[in-house]
């Protein structure tokens, strides 16, 4: 698992993962909203769709936003969902 990667100048969250199907990124698209990032969109590469990458990805988003003090607001489904299943990740929502 590669390293989480926030890549401001896109508007961007992205993490590396290997697995079964090869090597491959999962990413999230978001709109800055003053200090919360709003998740638009999350997306696993054909080659990592069904290997848990994903959820992984997540994870990672979320502790990263608890790190650094971010307010996540999930708006794609996926997202929404995620953090309906895992509710210790609450403080992180905006």
């Amino acid at each position: 698992m590669g390293q989480f990667k926030d890549e401001p100048s896109e508007n961007r969250f992205e993490q590396d993962f290997d697995s079964d199907g090869g090597h491959g990124r999962v990413w999230a698209d978001y709109a800055v909203r003053g200090g919360a990032r709003m998740i638009l969109h999350v997306e696993a590469e054909q080659g990592l769709r069904g290997s848990g990458a994903a959820g992984r990805f997540m994870q990672s988003m979320a502790e990263y936003a608890r790190e650094k003090g971010l307010r996540l607001f999930p708006r794609c489904s996926y997202a929404v969902l995620w953090h309906k299943r895992h509710p210790d990740y609450d403080d992180v929502l905006a």
